[in-house]
């Protein structure tokens, strides 16, 4: 999930050059979710258990089966593949990706507009976390529940061994995917391709189900069965659970890359199981329990299950690691701490992992996993997750369509509209299952959007009393060029890391204050995170004299992308000696920090509670001088109190 530059790289980016390679990796990763969907999606949708449940009979069954088909065509092909994914921010794409094009259009017309929309893609952004969450509980569920069709015996077992699965997934994070990613995309090869050939062999039982490929019997289902299939749509959204990813790891992999896979695999095969289940059900109408796995012969029920259950464990691999993206994304846009991230692939930027947030959601699905205890009780949870985010998706994209590519107001008005109309419909519905488990996910997405949005402004407030401790920065230096006697110059080089260059770093000016004494050489050095993934090097650095070449102090500011983890030491080993006087000696420079001790005041900044929230969020904040991948050695940490 990414952003982007002034200018669109779309398919001129790397990732987006069509290889055989990116194809199978898109494969693997970004249609694990989606792919595992057929394996609960009608359960879902026939349980008797259900509060709005859909009587099994022929009409309905064909009703049903159109309707998720019809779904899939318009929400995923249409709207994700076709449309969404056009709107890419130097070939990355995800909700983080739209927020910056929208504040991007907003600044340049000053509307008011774009700053809400901004702040419903965060809680966009938020409900994603929610998703994080229950996919990998949902989808490893589903698949060891097939244990039951093997041997109902073997039902009690079900939560145990998805739990087992679940803590060993994500105690092999800090390890990344890139050793076991070349696996990946064969995996899910072969699982595409069985589950396709499942769906063959229930079609040939009852090819009569083929006719429900025609749009009137989903028109039908929801005209004359409203007041049944409103509510089966809390379920039916469970077919495109995933369509997310399509978008998300669009920089990853490529548009083209992902475009190709959908429609010469993915769709084909989920299209086919969808219609073989519905044939099986056609032929066994009293069934209603796991018609996914019914489709598999006796032999091969056993075979299938261990399948289905790596094919979950991918598909929980995949939104794990997008919810590693969006926390990373998040910090370097300033709408969480800065976090610590790992990077687990030398070859692939996007492969990260984030401790914190790992330890979080393995407790969180493991919670969900023991109180939920099945794949039909955790999908009335489900949808919300889902439809917020696409609903909130869908909006931005048009409002990006007609600001920054002129798209005419009444196809907008029209068009977006239309999808518009689909996607509150499917979110209207899971509102109706808001006391049987929707509730989860609305509530994380909730929490989700409240710490993001407390720090964004808490963040900001503490930064303006920040400001007014630092002082600015040139009025600072020509103090102590004015200096008199001068300051006495120690040996060595030091390097003081800013928020910029028109404040005085902190420690900086407790040194000169308190130590009366000043290195021979130098640095500050402000490090810029731009919407965008990456920055080349050439691009990196901008170098200032402040006024004086030749008082040894020089303003360095480095520009990141998102995406990267800033690495100070070799940012300074770009710098051009002729514009610093010299070279800069980093190998035994020393290393300046300035930290702040945070305290709650009677200020009308923040409501109390919001203060204390913002609190408590900085205390995840990482190690600034692991993050920025400073000496330990070498680095020295001086203190400020700031009440706000």
């Amino acid at each position: 999930m990414t952003t982007d530059a002034a200018v669109s790289r779309g398919t001129h980016s790397p990732a987006d050059r069509l290889r055989a390679g990116l194809v199978i990796g898109a494969l693997g990763v970004v249609f694990g979710d989606i792919g595992t969907s057929p394996i609960y999606t009608l359960q879902t949708l026939f349980n008797p258990d259900d509060p709005h449940p859909v009587p099994i009979n022929i009409n309905n069954i064909y009703g049903v089966v159109s309707l998720v088909f019809w779904s899939v065509m318009i929400i995923v092909t249409l709207t994700y593949v076709m449309l969404v994914m056009r709107a890419d921010n130097h070939g990355e794409g995800g909700v983080m990706a739209l927020i910056t094009l929208v504040n991007r259009s907003g600044r340049r017309r000053g509307g008011r507009l774009a700053a809400a929309l901004a702040a419903l893609g965060i809680l966009g952004a938020a409900l994603f976390f929610g998703d994080s969450m229950i996919t990998p509980a949902i989808s490893v569920l589903s698949a060891v529940e097939g244990l039951k069709i093997v041997n109902p015996q073997l039902a009690e077992w079900v939560v145990p061994i998805t739990a087992v699965i679940i803590i060993g997934l994500f105690a092999v994070q800090r390890h990344g995917t890139a050793m076991v990613g070349r696996f990946f995309g064969p995996v899910m090869i072969l699982w595409f391709i069985t589950i396709g050939t499942l769906g063959v062999r229930g079609i040939a039982g009852h090819p009569e189900i083929l006719r429900a490929l025609s749009p009137t019997y989903a028109l039908g289902f929801m005209t004359g069965h409203f007041h049944i299939a409103f509510f089966a749509l809390a379920a039916v959204v469970l077919s495109v659970t995933g369509a997310e990813a399509l978008y998300a790891d669009m920089g990853h992999f490529g548009r083209r890359s992902i475009t190709l896979g959908w429609l010469a695999l993915v769709l084909p095969a989920l299209v086919l199981n969808y219609f073989g289940q519905g044939a099986y059900l056609l032929g066994n109408e009293s069934v209603v329990n796991a018609p996914f796995f019914l489709l598999a012969p006796g032999w091969a029920q056993l075979p299938m299950t261990v399948l289905a259950t790596a094919a979950t464990v991918i598909a929980s691999q995949a939104v794990i690691t997008g919810a590693y993206s969006v926390a990373s994304q998040a910090a370097q846009l300033g709408y969480l701490p800065r976090l610590r991230v790992a990077h687990t692939s030398e070859s692939s930027i996007g492969q990260i992992y984030v401790p914190w947030i790992n330890g979080f959601l393995m407790v969180a699905v493991l919670i969900l996993i023991f109180a939920f205890r099945s794949s039909a009780a955790l999908g009335y949870a489900y949808g919300m997750a889902v439809t917020g985010t696409i609903t909130i998706t869908t909006l931005l994209f048009f409002y990006i369509a007609h600001k920054r590519w002129h798209w005419p107001m009444w196809l907008v008005l029209v068009g977006g509209g239309a999808l518009l109309v689909v996607d509150l419909m499917f979110f209207a519905a899971n509102l109706t299952k808001l006391m049987h488990g929707a509730w989860l996910p609305l509530l994380i997405g909730i929490l989700a959007f409240t710490v993001m949005t407390t720090w964004q402004k808490g963040r900001a407030i503490v930064t303006r009393a920040r400001d007014e401790a630092e002082g600015p920065l040139p009025e600072f230096i020509a103090e102590i060029d004015g200096h008199r006697p001068p300051l006495p110059r120690i040996p060595g080089t030091a390097i003081f890391l800013n928020r910029g260059s028109q404040t005085a770093p902190l420690a900086m000016r407790a040194n000169v204050e308190h130590n009366h004494v000043l290195h021979e050489h130098v640095i500050i050095l402000s490090l810029d995170t731009k919407p965008v993934p990456r920055v080349d090097d050439a691009d990196r650095l901008s170098v200032d004299d402040l006024g004086d070449r030749h008082d040894g102090i020089f303003f360095v500011a480095a520009k990141f992308g998102y995406m990267e983890r800033p690495n100070v030491p070799h940012v300074l080993r770009l710098i051009d000696p002729s514009t610093t006087d010299g070279p800069v000696d980093v190998d035994s420079a020393s290393y300046f920090l300035s930290k702040l001790e945070l305290c709650a005041g009677d200020k009308p900044t923040m409501a109390a509670w919001r203060k204390r929230l913002f609190i408590a969020t900085s205390y995840i904040t990482a190690d600034a001088a692991l993050y920025f991948q400073l000496p330990l050695e070498r680095t020295v940490i001086i203190g400020e109190r700031i009440e706000f």
